[in-house]
């Protein structure tokens, strides 16, 4: 005689991860939950992991094809933005190997970064980032060092120097390439951080604080 079920015992279905998320015309991956860098206008960092309503708590390393499944046809977005509550180059071959994915596709790609994938791999990762990525919006958030480990508290020394030469590079290499910094941070001078940006060939924009996405 088969026994009944205990439902003391029934697995509990959770709600599932948020890997794709869309703001207006956008659809943005949420690639990763880690970072290099606490800042502290981060939300999840002011015990919020909510952007426009979207939970963007991750339970696990989402697989890359997981990922291109969820995306489907690139072309009905304006762009793929790879941009979540994590560092998308931390997790460098996903990134990549997402975005070529896209861009096979008849998508474009944007990323969103802290200009910290050449000091954390140890090598120069824009060619291969070119290879697949049209757009990128790279936060240099300060003027200076000082300034930055203040609002940014970098995990790794020279943190502010990198994200400075992440910048040129990509620049040189990428034709849409724009630095930014929040403009209401206490110290951040945003004329001297435009100069910054245009002086190592990429566009600036200034960013509204606590306007995320």
């Amino acid at each position: 005689m088969p026994t009944r079920p205990n439902p003391a015992k029934r697995v509990r279905h959770e709600q599932p991860d948020t890997l794709v998320y869309v703001i207006e015309d956008r659809l943005y991956v949420n690639l990763t939950d880690r970072c290099t860098l606490a800042c502290n206008f981060c939300p999840k960092h002011n015990g919020s992991k909510e952007l426009h309503d979207y939970n963007l708590t991750l339970s696990e390393r989402p697989e890359q094809e997981h990922i291109i499944e969820q995306i489907g046809d690139p072309s009905r977005y304006q762009e793929i933005v790879f941009c979540g509550f994590g560092e998308p180059t931390l997790r460098l071959k996903a990134l990549v190997s997402i975005a070529t994915a896209v861009k096979t596709k008849g998508g474009r790609t944007r990323l969103n970064t802290d200009g910290l994938a050449n000091l954390f791999h140890k090598k120069n990762v824009v060619p291969l980032l070119a290879s697949c990525i049209d757009a990128m919006s790279i936060s240099l958030n300060a003027q200076d060092e000082q300034t930055y480990t203040q609002h940014c508290a970098p995990s790794l020394a020279n943190s502010h120097a990198a994200a400075l030469s992440f910048i040129k590079l990509a620049a040189d290499m990428i034709p849409d390439v724009t630095a930014t910094a929040i403009d209401g941070l206490e110290g951040v001078d945003i004329i001297a951080c435009q100069k910054l940006a245009k002086e190592r060939g990429a566009k600036f924009k200034a960013r509204a604080l606590d306007v995320v996405g």
